[in-house]
């Protein structure tokens, strides 16, 4: 039994049921549109509405995450199966299908194993970058059914090519009608809440209100294409039949072929998705003081998409949209979604002819408005100003996206985030340290007036010694005692260090055999206890001509007592504003 279960109780299910009547109303039209978006029937977004919401409520750990299609996932499944199959054809929701069921199996694999920690694989502006490329390409993409027109391409470019060569074909009342819909789903997107407050409705209310614009907007485009017989008359594209009743339960066996051509594609799609979904989970767990538990949500995640599979859907995860919703409506635990669920299921056993009239140049509006928001300069324009690599992994992986397709921009992004990474931890910031006088704190001789000891020679390092960064934190500590010809003892601040693994034990031997041929001993100083252990191990602080020192203050007292200090000229900065 869920954990959120053993505490349920009567005010709970009245704030759940408001949320899940909520978040039906906003999932309908973006289960629809999402399903075109991934090159699908209309109507298997709403087969992806239904069970793995249920999935999730049992699994996860967000109590507000509102799981199903999204535009992300929605774009990747596209491109996966694209190539493979001719959209609309049993063999593409076929795929569809696999691709949903194989990202299950990895999600809930990787839950098994308490991998949760992937989700900070990705760094924040290379996911940043991922979205907003994917939303640019997304909108570019809708512009065929909001104008009528025919195009195709997997690139921005291929895109804007084909849709200027076709742009004889536009079609006014299609073009007319989306672009309507449009105008006011972004007036509604930026006006109709600040409207509501003044006119005396809460601001809870009227945020909620303003997001249910686009169900609003979807059945007066019904009403009007009925009104008016746009698709008879007027040649509008509208949805179309839509099968009564719940999807079938059922898997159909796949090829070793098809498995080795989607693996990729699914894991990729697998992660991106947990990745947006921790994200948005979390920045609402901690509104809340809830705690979200990372591999929970990995299996959470997996049982979903399983349930997605089982039941002729394709891949989903979080929504960030449909979460802020659920979470302003009031949800207090995951049966909201339940309620969405059970609400989803009617809407297809007896409403769906509603939706056969719903034209697809107002999905297709739909679509854009919502990823237009998912564009985000601030964090581009925040990286620019604060760390220029971040900024260039933002800009590269939105191009790569853009300009490569979505599958090589996930590949970009997640080459930059190990990339950047590895590039920093190769390169450790090291700081020779000397006393602050009249004090037992030790702070950079660059950025304070400290005392030190010709002696003396101690450096911190502040970075995790590895294999890709200790030849060059030995490189710089033979530079400084190159310039420092009466050092007699090396005493290296590890207080930063939290790993040394056995490349860097091994350097560290060989260092220390190197100084003692010269006549200088190697000391180590507040060595962290995980890290002395394994030391301990290896000997390594048996060796040294004195046991690893508590402390910078007690390696002075022991090593250079009663000397003097050499005070720096360097004057002191502000401590509380500059690193030590």
């Amino acid at each position: 039994m869920p954990g959120w279960m053993a505490s349920y109780d009567r005010g709970k299910a009245v704030q759940d049921g408001v949320a899940g009547l909520v978040v039906t109303m906003l999932l309908v039209p973006q289960s629809l549109a999402y399903a075109m978006l991934a090159g699908l029937p209309p109507h298997v977004g709403m087969y992806a509405s239904i069970l793995p919401l249920l999935a999730y409520a049992l699994f996860g750990s967000s109590m507000t995450l509102s799981v199903g299609p999204v535009a992300v996932a929605s774009l990747m499944t596209a491109a996966a199966i694209g190539p493979l199959a001719a959209p609309g054809s049993a063999e593409y929701a076929q795929l569809a299908v696999l691709l949903a069921l194989m990202g299950g199996v990895v999600l809930l694999l990787f839950g098994l194993l308490r991998m949760g920690f992937v989700a900070n694989l990705l760094s924040h502006p290379v996911i940043s970058g991922f979205v907003s490329g994917s939303a640019v390409l997304i909108a570019l993409g809708q512009l065929k059914p909001l104008l009528g027109i025919r195009a195709s391409g997997e690139t921005a470019l291929h895109l804007l090519v084909s849709l200027l060569s076709h742009a004889r074909e536009l079609h006014l009342p299609t073009a007319a009608l989306g672009s309507a819909a449009v105008v006011l789903l972004w007036a509604a997107r930026r006006h109709l809440a600040g409207g509501l407050r003044r006119l005396g409705l809460g601001p809870a209310s009227a945020d909620i209100a303003a997001k249910l614009a686009p169900m609003g907007i979807v059945l007066a485009a019904i009403g009007l294409v009925v009104a008016v017989d746009l698709d008879r008359a007027f040649g509008v594209a509208v949805v179309g039949a839509i099968p009564a009743g719940l999807p079938s339960l059922g898997l159909a066996m796949p090829s070793l072929t098809q498995l080795q051509v989607l693996l990729v594609p699914a894991v990729m799609i697998a992660l991106v998705g947990f990745v947006e979904s921790v994200s948005v989970a979390q920045s609402l767990a901690i509104k809340r003081g809830e705690a979200i538990d990372p591999d929970a949500e990995l299996r959470g995640l997996g049982a979903a998409n399983l349930a997605s599979a089982f039941s002729a859907g394709f891949p989903v995860t979080g929504g960030f949209a449909r979460s802020v919703v659920n979470f302003a409506a009031g949800a207090r635990t995951p049966l909201s979604g339940v309620i969405s669920a059970a609400l989803m299921a009617i809407v297809l056993l007896g409403m769906t002819a509603l939706f056969e009239r719903l034209p697809l140049t107002v999905l297709a509006a739909t679509i854009i408005v919502a990823v237009v928001g998912l564009v985000d300069l601030a964090t581009a324009r925040h990286a620019w100003h604060y760390d220029r690599a971040d900024a260039l992994a933002w800009g590269a992986t939105a191009a790569g996206v853009l300009v490569l397709g979505v599958e090589a921009g996930v590949g970009v992004g997640v080459a930059l985030s190990v990339g950047t990474f590895l590039w920093r931890a190769s390169r450790p910031h090291l700081a020779v340290v000397g006393r602050v006088p009249g004090t037992e704190h030790f702070r950079n001789e660059k950025r304070f007036a400290v005392e030190t000891q010709p002696e003396l020679l101690m450096i911190r390092v502040d970075e995790s010694l590895f294999f890709a960064n200790v030849a060059e934190v030995v490189r710089r500590v033979q530079q400084e005692l190159a310039r420092r010809p009466g050092v007699r003892h090396l005493v290296l601040d590890m207080a930063p260090v939290g790993h040394v693994d056995l490349t860097a034990l091994e350097a560290l031997e060989r260092l220390h055999a190197d100084l003692r041929d010269r006549g200088i001993d190697l000391h180590l100083a507040e060595v962290r206890g995980p890290v002395m252990d394994r030391l301990v191990r290896t000997g390594l602080p048996g060796r040294l001509s004195h046991p690893a020192f508590l402390s910078l203050h007690a390696a002075v007292e022991k090593l250079a007592p009663g000397r003097p200090g050499q005070g720096r000229a360097t004057p002191p900065r502000e401590p509380e504003r500059t690193p030590a």
